[in-house]
């Protein structure tokens, strides 16, 4: 058993509106009864069974973090979601297991781009990998593909999933089974951390002695103004503080000044605060931070899922910038991540090449979009294909022409 849902508050919504990129209307019947419902119908004891038994974990798709994603986030609310149910295992209360999870959206709220598709909805954070459960992975990739394919869309866009990751793997198995074939439309190497590693060992391979002379050297210097700590949120009322002065860290610099710090934005701020706390009930974030005396001068969101940990955003003071504040709490965290035996890894979250990350966690891995069509030989899936090249090739474009005016 699969559903399909949609976000519409009332009624039920025909999805093939919504994959064409045209608004849905409330109360519409769907074409052969198959509608879309909120993702909020997905049942959240369900959805964290399904998170337990994940065959890939990721953070962003938990059911405290997306759920509140989906209710205050700007941009990102009211999505929809394909869910997988197996007809042959059962969940405590006797209904049929979810095996399968991903939040979603059409091509048109993704990209504004009218064709008939669906994307991962965007998590508030860069890994889209969806949930499948590791005993029916699959079989639950098999189901999601259908749904979509029979609510009408030609083509779906995983965005920032782990290419050699087992679910992708799961995913284009049973695509390769169709007669199918993925294309990955651009793809990049981000950093991560082997946490099974000792930190110290760890740490004087990826920086080199001289460069841990220099960062002891800073760290001296920061212990000037005041003892220096390092601290872990991890209880609600702990995290419900500690989220407090990560807000206020981040608006206090450049982000701040840009205008794009969390706490700029009254639906930003309350996702993730309710976030935060909502993944601290269940054991799944923790907030670090580093203080110099009472001054908190980094912080950062940690969130944790099986066996890996995510590592979402930092805020630094600058009045500290030149100790390097961020990177100081980058060691500790790497050495606090090594010493926990639950952690196994750490997926750094960051863009390609960051400059602070990719020295420290040297451990590296692909992740990019992927288009995997619905129907062999379909023309539509070029057009999709095209347009989201087209899409890409001129924002690159943009972004090269804002640099270079930048630099004059």
């Amino acid at each position: 058993m699969v559903e399909i849902t949609n976000s519409a508050p009332v009624g039920r919504t025909s999805l093939k509106r919504d994959v064409a990129g045209t608004r849905p209307q409330a109360d519409a019947a769907p074409p052969g009864g198959d509608a879309f419902t909120a993702l909020t119908a997905v049942a959240a004891s369900r959805w964290r069974e399904l998170a337990e038994r994940a065959v890939e974990p990721n953070g962003y798709y938990l059911p405290g973090w997306e759920l509140a994603v989906n209710a205050f986030a700007t941009g990102r609310t009211g999505v929809s979601a394909l869910s997988a149910g197996s007809d042959t295992s059962l969940a405590p209360d006797g209904t049929p297991r979810l095996i399968g999870l991903m939040p979603a959206i059409s091509l048109w709220r993704a990209y504004r781009i009218p064709l008939p598709a669906l994307a991962n909805a965007d998590p508030y954070g860069t890994l889209g990998t969806p949930l499948l459960d590791r005993d029916m992975a699959n079989d639950a990739a098999t189901s999601l593909l259908a749904q979509a394919r029979k609510v009408g869309a030609h083509a779906l866009i995983l965005r920032n999933v782990a290419l050699d990751g087992a679910a992708m793997k799961a995913i284009a198995e049973v695509s390769a089974q169709a007669g199918l074939r993925p294309r990955v439309l651009q793809s990049r190497i981000r950093a991560c951390l082997d946490a099974t590693r000792d930190s110290e060992a760890l740490l004087r391979d990826a920086l080199g002695a001289k460069k841990l002379k220099e960062l002891r050297r800073q760290r001296h210097r920061l212990a000037e103004h005041g003892a220096v700590h390092f601290d872990v949120a991890r209880t609600p009322e702990d995290v419900a503080s500690a989220i407090e002065t990560f807000l206020t860290l981040e608006a206090s610099g450049w982000k701040g000044r840009r205008g794009t710090a969390l706490v700029q934005d009254d639906g930003d701020a309350s996702f993730v605060r309710r976030a935060t706390v909502a993944l601290a009930e269940a054991g799944q974030c923790e907030i670090v931070s580093l203080r110099v005396g009472d001054t908190p001068v980094a912080g950062a969101i940690v969130l944790r899922h099986q066996d890996r940990a995510f590592y979402f955003k930092v805020g630094i003071d600058e009045r500290f910038a030149k100790l390097s504040p961020g990177v100081q709490l980058t060691l500790d965290l790497t050495r606090h991540l090594c010493a926990d035996p639950a952690i196994a890894s750490a997926d750094s979250t960051a863009d390609a090449d960051h400059p602070m990350i990719n020295p420290i966690w040297r451990g590296r891995f692909a992740i990019g979009d992927v288009l995997i069509p619905l129907r062999r030989h379909d023309p539509v899936v070029s057009l999709i294909h095209a347009a989201l090249t087209l899409r890409r090739l001129a924002y690159e474009q943009a972004r090269r022409a804002v640099h270079l005016i930048c630099k004059r």
